[in-house]
């Protein structure tokens, strides 16, 4: 692969590998090796029987394998070994043949994962590109349900807390039974600091819009209980620009939209600040406070640009990424 110049989990420039912030925030200080010991599961020469040993057991989210990992004594990432729990997930890029520039998925997800911690403020799960031995990348997250000790924590995603199943509701059930107001409601009914929550809740909603993330389904948000009693909004995850790999992107993963009847759809136009503003103040917000968000999230950032520029995807879709995050901003000034 060629030489680095920028940090793969940080975007910071001037580094081969994972800057020392990088380290710490994902491996507590430990300097680990961006580069995976064995192949991508994608290359044509690729040895399946291989990248089964390195990783282990696989789950399949859709169209894009998840495997677990964790840290080595030599400081390698590696699968856990039996009664092990991992603590890193990786995602190769999937290997469907209907996704558009799919190899860019990795750095898609990571750059959407760095604009949003870095621009916005949202937290997420600490992330990084990583890379296999012939080159290819690779997304790697840090696990946020699973304690030092190993223990995991209790997490709840919305399709759960909705009793909504394949089984009684159909193969679309993450997407076609809730709006993003009744998971608003959800969100108030089993959290203790219900406000806190429904404003971080808020922002990401605002945030998928933005970078054109029509996948955030009912899977895709949860509540975590780390062993206070409590449950909050996890960190924000599986943030990702659709728009750069499929054939007929949409403006919201669930059917109904931010309203609890349903909104009407013809084009991207339809969509707008008013939308916004009335969805929340429908989900408990001032109009002081949405007002604040969302005069940030129309401001012109920088930050993005730079962090665009970065990033890994080619630069087509960098230009792609960047023009249409940029027409989203505009329909909320």
């Amino acid at each position: 692969m060629e030489p680095l110049n920028v940090c793969p989990s940080t975007l910071a420039e001037g580094f081969d590998t994972y800057s020392p912030a990088a380290h710490k925030q994902l491996f507590d200080g430990k300097e680990v090796s961006h580069i995976l010991s064995f192949d991508s599961p994608n290359n044509e020469n690729a040895d399946a029987e291989e990248y089964a040993r390195h990783v282990g057991r696989i789950s399949l989210s859709g169209v894009q394998p998840k495997a677990s990992l964790l840290i080595s004594a030599d400081r390698q990432l590696v699968k856990p070994s039996e009664g092990e729990r991992g603590r890193y997930i990786l995602k190769p890029a999937p290997s469907s043949y209907s996704i558009l520039e799919r190899k860019y998925c990795p750095a898609n997800e990571h750059l959407s994962m760095q604009l949003a911690a870095q621009v916005y403020h949202i937290e997420t799960a600490a992330n990084a590109l990583c890379f296999f031995r012939d080159g290819e990348a690779a997304y790697l997250t840090r696990r946020f349900d699973v304690a030092p000790d190993g223990v995991k924590y209790q997490q709840e995603d919305l399709a759960s807390l909705s009793g909504l199943t394949k089984a009684n509701g159909g193969s679309d059930y993450k997407y076609s039974h809730l709006s993003y107001e009744e998971c608003a409601e959800l969100i108030r009914k089993y959290t203790t600091a219900a406000p806190v929550e429904v404003l971080k809740f808020f922002r990401i909603v605002v945030f998928n819009y933005l970078i054109l993330n029509d996948d955030a389904h009912l899977k895709n948000f949860s509540l975590i209980n780390r062993g206070d009693g409590e449950y909050h909004l996890t960190p924000a995850y599986d943030l990702i620009n659709t728009s750069l790999h499929l054939y007929e992107p949409r403006i919201f993963a669930l059917d109904k939209g931010l309203f609890r009847e349903g909104m009407m759809f013809t084009d991207t136009h339809t969509v707008d600040r008013g939308d916004f503003e009335e969805f929340g103040h429908r989900i408990g917000l001032s109009a002081r406070l949405v007002k604040r968000e969302l005069d940030f999230f129309a401001a012109p950032q920088p930050l993005a640009q730079e962090l665009i520029h970065r990033s890994f995807l080619s630069e087509k879709l960098k230009q792609h990424y960047w023009h249409s995050y940029n027409y989203r901003r505009a329909t909320i000034c």
